[in-house]
């Protein structure tokens, strides 16, 4: 790994924690949108989605380089990307309120998927991943610095 490869690692997990944080966002707003989806000439309720995180690995030439000669070992991970956005598949929530437009006919509405819990657990875990690399990158400038400091 060259100089700039823990940041290009670390950088790669703050995007990808940065968008989580978006959708986490995007799903704590829509808690109570009973009207987020036209299916079938219906509305359906707001899904919770979620953001799919995956290994991200070198497509460079080096790497496959180092592949045909045998040495897959030395071609690393370059970090993190979100692959997708996926739906949370868990049912709705059924809350009985018959005064409310999207009231069936027994008078239950449904309601977003969204686990309040859930996402604010999500994002404390989000937010201290993301702290944590924020806090890599700037203990890499700092190695960087001091090795540069060591050439004077």
């Amino acid at each position: 790994m060259g100089l700039f490869g823990s940041f290009d690692i670390s950088a790669s997990a703050l995007t990808a924690n940065r968008l989580r944080m978006d959708v986490i966002s995007s799903n704590i707003s829509n808690a109570n949108t009973t009207r987020g989806e036209y299916v079938n000439g219906q509305w359906q309720p707001y899904r919770r989605k979620l953001a799919v995180v995956e290994p991200k690995t070198n497509s460079n030439f080096d790497s496959f380089l180092q592949a045909a000669v045998g040495n897959a070992g030395t071609a690393q991970a370059a970090g993190v990307r979100v692959s997708e956005i996926v739906p949370d598949s868990t049912p709705f929530k059924y809350v009985y309120d018959p005064t409310h437009p999207d009231a069936n006919a027994d008078g239950y509405v449904a309601m977003p998927n969204v686990d309040m819990l859930k996402e604010m657990v999500d994002l404390m875990s989000t937010t201290r991943a993301y702290e944590s690399n924020a806090t890599a990158v700037n203990a890499a400038k700092a190695m960087a610095i001091k090795a540069l400091e060591i050439g004077r």
